[in-house]
């Protein structure tokens, strides 16, 4: 990985040209490569299962344990993988095929949800089956995500990467809005038993069509390396990248995304539905949830048919700002039809910085180390959603979840500001973003 970081310089100009020529790619430019738009719809399936399993298995867990303590293991339980595991799987992204790192992902995902099948059918439910299934679900979520975006580089290629990586985060954000609703009604049509067992039917398209498709993560580029897979290499990896302040710039911006909100609106709406108003508590929560998963929805359809936003430095941090000051704004306001536009407009701007950051980051990272680099930025883009349960929740019950929300968006923005100086510092090492 030295030789990698010492070539971070001299790559500058020619990275800088690449990233500017990604974009120019028809609109939905992805959904025109027949493997890339299946792909896509697999992709949005075997999300939304992995919200319908949330939603069964959470009921059942409250229902049977009444414990606190297990639900908030649940989220450390989904989210240390990413963190203690995704440059490791990275770097077996690196090392082999592709389709069958990502069908190895999805049969740990339907062996959980049979492993919890079987269990509601005989009853036997315990609290350490709970936690083990809940850790082999988060295991298999961070096995995924490098081999997930090195196969959309390898169906479309550079010039159409940004419109993969954002319909890739649109179908990803339209399973995870379906998720709820489809798991409630299973959840009430089939029961939790059935509605489980249903729910492995969602992993099997993506899991099929790997088999047919001859994309391997590595088909455009070359055949896989030999890439070492454990700790010690995860280690070197994150040392390396320090000689490109670009991926640095970008890895950075994801994780204080992550730590300071990540996933804490979802565990807080409930408190933010009872201060708002808007109708009956149920009806507001029900209203907000949807207007936070609509927007990165709405914000990847729309960036997708215009082109207004170019994969760019600048522009992933004018969206992660974006980001911070809609959040504030809705964490201070008592206005509920603004609550809900900031909602949307900051689910808008939080898909457009993920998708930018990511198309930069997979255009930057050495081929040879895609993988890897995909596995760091995974680490701090999802592995440290674990931070915001502290600065959104555990302040949340200290000071209040509006004060502790509108602390934390406060220092996103500020971090943003910080990054911006940094990449102007560092720009000339650094991939110009215009």
């Amino acid at each position: 990985m030295g030789g990698a970081a010492a070539g971070g310089d001299d790559r500058a100009t020619g990275s800088a040209g690449e990233v500017r020529a990604a974009g120019r790619a028809p609109r939905f430019a992805a959904l025109r490569v027949r493997d890339s738009r299946t792909y896509l719809i697999g992709t949005g399936l075997a999300m939304m299962a992995d919200n319908i399993e949330h939603v069964i298995t959470y009921w059942m867990l409250w229902e049977k344990f009444h414990s606190p303590t297990l639900a908030g293991f649940q989220v450390i339980s989904h989210w240390v993988p990413f963190l203690l595991f995704s440059v490791a799987f990275g770097a077996l992204a690196d090392r082999y095929d592709c389709r069958r790192v990502i069908q190895v992902a999805q049969l740990l995902f339907m062996v959980v949800s049979a492993g919890w099948g079987i269990l509601f059918l005989t009853d036997s439910l315990q609290i350490w089956h709970a936690c083990v299934l809940l850790v082999l679900h988060g295991c298999a979520g961070a096995l995924w995500g490098p081999a997930e975006q090195m196969m959309l580089h390898d169906f479309v290629g550079r010039e159409a990467l940004p419109s993969a990586v954002r319909l890739n985060a649109t179908f990803r954000s339209l399973g995870v809005l379906c998720g709820p609703a489809v798991g409630s009604a299973l959840l009430l049509g089939l029961g939790p038993t059935w509605g489980i067992f249903a729910n492995i039917l969602f992993y099997l398209p993506l899991t099929l069509f790997l088999f047919r498709t001859r994309y391997t993560g590595h088909v455009r580029d070359a055949a896989p390396g030999r890439a070492r897979v454990g700790f010690r290499d995860a280690w070197r990896t994150l040392r390396g990248l320090r000689g490109d302040h670009t991926l640095v710039a970008m890895i950075v911006l994801a994780g204080l995304g992550s730590f300071f909100v990540g996933a804490s609106l979802q565990s807080t709406m409930p408190e933010f539905a009872a201060s708002l108003g808007g109708g009956s508590e149920g009806t507001a929560y029900g209203v907000l949830l949807f207007a936070n998963g609509a927007g990165g929805v709405i914000g990847g359809m729309v960036l997708e048919a215009t082109g207004w936003i170019r994969p760019s430095v600048r522009a992933a941090l004018v969206c992660t700002l974006l980001y911070g000051l809609t959040t504030l704004a809705f964490a201070v306001t008592s206005n509920y039809p603004f609550a809900l536009l900031m909602l949307v407009v900051g689910g808008i701007a939080t898909l457009a910085s993920t998708s930018i950051a990511q198309t930069v980051v997979q255009l930057r990272a050495p081929v040879a180390q895609r993988g890897r680099v995909l596995g760091v930025y995974s680490m701090s883009s999802s592995g440290l959603r674990l931070g915001s349960g502290f600065t959104v929740g555990l302040a949340g019950a200290a000071v209040g979840v509006h004060t502790s929300l509108a602390a934390s968006a406060a220092a996103l923005c500020a971090g943003t500001v910080a990054i911006w100086g940094y990449t102007r510092t560092k720009g000339r090492g650094m991939a110009q973003p215009d």
